[in-house]
């Protein structure tokens, strides 16, 4: 464990905080994709099946519930109830239309062409792995046909996309201290950082030197 890491996963357990408290807060999910969190959704269900099948010991197994079963699964999975029944009213359906299934199949086929093992829980990890990194793309979406977000929907995507940006200095850092290099860890992280670049540009320019929702140029 090192700073990065710890760093990163605070990143990530902000975005889900300030997205849930937004949208309690506001009694809406407007400009929020419930495509994006339906595939987040997947992405935590298929790295996180093996919770209860693998042990290796007691704390390990307390801490991986308490980090993905409370944090990611249940914290996922409450904002698409929101979505799809409590503020089902205020949710953009008309707009948020990006197909996902042009991201599901990819990545289920890339996780059995490349891989570490054809082991059922190791597929379904590299298949969650591939699919996280495009996930965020019926949001950004989303952001681009609406032409605007508000500001607290804008440092939910900060956050979210910084814990992806510290992993990779995770990476570099294990990279020199521990020789450890994951490829398709790596490249799937890159990847889902790029997704995000144009958006942090945006964000430091027009939300937080102006502190007013973001505006996009279309």
């Amino acid at each position: 464990m090192n700073v990065f890491r710890i760093a990163a996963d605070m990143s990530h357990l902000l975005a889900i905080i300030i997205l849930l408290l937004k949208i309690w807060k506001s009694r809406s999910c407007s400009g929020i994709s419930a495509r994006s969190q339906i595939l987040f959704a997947v992405v935590f269900t298929a790295r996180y099946l093996d919770l209860f099948t693998t042990y290796i010991s007691l704390y390990n197994t307390f801490m991986k519930v308490v980090r993905s079963l409370i944090t990611f699964l249940v914290a996922t999975y409450a904002t698409v109830y929101l979505m799809f029944f409590k503020f089902r009213s205020t949710y953009m359906r008309e707009s948020d239309t990006f197909r996902i299934e042009l991201l599901i199949i990819p990545s289920v086929v890339l996780a059995f062409v490349i891989n570490h093992d054809y082991a059922p829980f190791e597929l379904l990890w590299t298949f969650s792995i591939y699919l996280e990194a495009v996930a965020i793309l019926p949001q950004l979406f989303l952001l681009q046909s609406t032409g605007s977000a508000e500001v607290i929907t804008a440092h939910y995507l900060f956050a979210l996309g910084s814990y992806r940006a510290l992993y990779i200095f995770n990476w570099i850092y294990r990279y020199y201290t521990e020789d450890y290099f994951d490829p398709i860890v790596v490249v799937a992280g890159i990847v889902q950082t790029v997704l995000y670049a144009d958006f942090f540009y945006l964000y430091v320019t027009r939300v937080v030197n102006t502190r007013k929702g973001l505006e996009l140029p279309i």
